[in-house]
Parts: C-alpha cells; sequence; structure tokens
C-alpha cells in the first residue's frame, strides 16, 4: 500500500476516534448540565427578600414529596415563599429557556447559519404585536389569560405569515425565508410603535414592561401551560434530528439521501413557532439565548443533533435562571428587566462568538 493509499484511511481512522469520544462525552455533558441546573435552581430558589439556605430548599422539596429529610425553611413565611413565589418563577424560567435554546439550536440547523434565532422568523414580534393589541384594546376575554394567549397566537400568526409569504413554486428558500422575517419584523415593529402612540399612560408602561421581559408574574398555572409545549417540541425535534444532521450536509445532499427537505423545513418552522411563541407569552421577549446558547453548545457536544437539542435545552434553562436570579437580586428592592440583562451579556457574548467564527473559518460546523 502507498502512502497515499493509507492517508484515507487514517483520516477515516481519526473520524472514528472523533465519533466516539463525542458519543462517550455526550452523557457526561448532559449529566453535568442537568446536575448544574439543580444546582443553580436550589441557589434561585432561596435568594430573596426572605433568605432560604439551599439545603433547606432541597429539604422543603423532600418533605413535600414525603420524605423526612432535609431542614425546613426556618424564616417565617419561608415555606409559602417558596412554594407560592420562587419555585413557580424557577421552574417557569428554566421552561422558557429551554424552550428558547431548543428552537435556536432548531433554527440554525434548518438555516445552516449559526446567526439564526427564533426571532428571524417573527415569533417574538408576532408575540409583542398580540400582547400589545390585548393590552390597548382591554379585551379581557381569558381574564389573567387574555395577554399571554394574545401573545402566543400572535407568534404563531406571523411566523404562518412569513412562512407563506416566503414561499414560492411550492419550494421555500432560506434566504427568501430570512428577508421576509426581516420585512416582517420590522412592520411588527412600526405597529407596537403605533399601538404604543394610542395606547394611555397605563398601557404603555405595560407594553414596554412586557417588550423589556420579565418573569414577575410567573406561577404555577403558567408553568402547566408552558411545559408541554416544551415538551412536544423537544420531542419532535428529536425525532428529526438524523434529518436535521443530514441537511448540514447541503440541501441536494440531504434530498439524495431521502430527506424531504421541504417537509422539513415546514416542520420545525411549526416546532419553533410553538416553542418560541409559548416562551416569549409569559415573560415577554428575552433575546440571545435561542442565539448564543447552541452555538456554545456545539462548540463542546459538536454537531450531532441528537446531542445538541437536548444540551442547547439545559444550556438555556441554566442561562435564564441565573439571569432571572441576577435580574431580581443584583438591586435591592428593585427587579431589573430580564430581556435587558440577557442583551447585556448576550450581546458582548453573541460579538465575541462572531470574531471566533470569523478566525476559524467555518468553525461552526
Amino acid at each position: 500500500m502507498t502512502a497515499t493509499d493509507t492517508r484515507p484511511a487514517t483520516g477515516d481512522a481519526a473520524a472514528g476516534r472523533d465519533g466516539r469520544r463525542r458519543v462517550r462525552r455526550g452523557p457526561v455533558l448532559l449529566a453535568g448540565l442537568s446536575a448544574a441546573l439543580l444546582l443553580v435552581a436550589l441557589v434561585a430558589a432561596g435568594r430573596g427578600q426572605v433568605a432560604v439556605s439551599p439545603a433547606e430548599v432541597l429539604g422543603s422539596v423532600l418533605h413535600r414529596l414525603g420524605l423526612d429529610l432535609g431542614p425546613r425553611p426556618a424564616a417565617v413565611h419561608g415555606e409559602s415563599a417558596l412554594w407560592l413565589v420562587r419555585f413557580p418563577r424557577v421552574a417557569l424560567a428554566a421552561v422558557v429557556g429551554a424552550a428558547l435554546g431548543c428552537a435556536g439550536a432548531v433554527m440554525q440547523g434548518v438555516f445552516g447559519n449559526p446567526l439564526a434565532e427564533p426571532g428571524v422568523i417573527g415569533v417574538s414580534a408576532g408575540a409583542a404585536v398580540g400582547a400589545a393589541l390585548a393590552i390597548v384594546t382591554g379585551v379581557t376575554v381569558l381574564g389573567g389569560w387574555t395577554v399571554p394567549a394574545a401573545a402566543f397566537a400572535g407568534g404563531l400568526a406571523t411566523t404562518w405569515l412569513v412562512y407563506l409569504l416566503a414561499r414560492s413554486g411550492g419550494r421555500t428558500e432560506v434566504v427568501t425565508l430570512v428577508l421576509t422575517g426581516v420585512a416582517v419584523n420590522a412592520v411588527a415593529g412600526a405597529a407596537i410603535g403605533l399601538l404604543m402612540f394610542v395606547a394611555d399612560e397605563s398601557g404603555v408602561q405595560a407594553i414596554a414592561f412586557w417588550n423589556l421581559g420579565s418573569l414577575a408574574q410567573a406561577n404555577w398555572p403558567a408553568v402547566a401551560l408552558a411545559a408541554p409545549c416544551l415538551a412536544v417540541g423537544l420531542l419532535a425535534t428529536l425525532a428529526d434530528a438524523r434529518r436535521l444532521d443530514l441537511l448540514a450536509l447541503g440541501e441536494r445532499s440531504a434530498r439524495h439521501l431521502g430527506v424531504d427537505v421541504e417537509r422539513l423545513r415546514v416542520r420545525m418552522i411549526v416546532v419553533t413557532a410553538l416553542l418560541g411563541a409559548a416562551a416569549v407569552a409569559f415573560t415577554g421577549i428575552i433575546g440571545f439565548v435561542g442565539l448564543v446558547v447552541p452555538h456554545l453548545v456545539r462548540m463542546v457536544a459538536g454537531p450531532g443533533h441528537r446531542l445538541l437539542l437536548p444540551a442547547s435545552g439545559l444550556g438555556g434553562a441554566i442561562v435564564v435562571v441565573v439571569a432571572d436570579l441576577a435580574a431580581r437580586t443584583l438591586v435591592d428592592y428593585q427587579e431589573l428587566p430580564l430581556g435587558v440583562l440577557s442583551a447585556l451579556v448576550g450581546g458582548p457574548a453573541f460579538f465575541w462568538l462572531l470574531r471566533r467564527t470569523r478566525d476559524r473559518a467555518g468553525g461552526w460546523a
């Protein structure tokens, strides 16, 4: 065998070793992210005006499960603070972060672009318009759920509109879809500005607060509604994980390998709309999570979506739980807007990722 004959074999062997390392790395990465999420959740649940130690937080959970283990909160009203305020807020933060992280990973896989995120297809902008319409019109047909329901419907409707406008000749080109999303986002921004102009002072404050993002209205019913959307979306994306891997090879290669690219795109856009709308409906707009988290996870997990999707979900959950903890504890007796805080941190992180990707041409995949 000549030297040139041995090169492909050596390359194949190296690729095989790298693949085996990633397979072994997967369970370790998921276990590490799960442990980190549990840790930050325990810390976040205990921080606030009523201080509860992580041991007491864990003890309270264990006692609720019927296990007489660990200390209960010693602070007055500590138990009530945990179960009525802190735990719903931490749980919703985890669900929202996981939905945004997973949706971002899907968008980057579908578009073949690390700059893609749920906002590209109009989910966030549409949800903002829906919420603003409900606030300005004063509709209360669903009581306290009217604004979240309007935001959810607005996100889904805008995404569907973007898809219909971008579709031509039975196909949807990625570039056309992205440009259509940009145009629709601009129109949605103008619509929000117009609604704020015609709203009264309280309406303007409500729209502005919703657009800045917050978990202040978190409760158990919100968790009960958002969590199933996350579960359905994650299961649907995992079912198509192999097809997303093939799509990363290029549309033509994916079609030759039996992937119906158009149907795959439609399914993933619907799933992304479901995940993104369910997230922003209860918290307002939280930027950069779906953009930065999948990118960071991909550096460790590699491009395989069977690992990338759940890891991005766990990573997004950790980021939002930590960001919400910072938003409500950095300033005494005041709460910083969660969306603003995520943008302040996510913007520089995104800039660093851009520089890194440019220096390592094509390194994201």
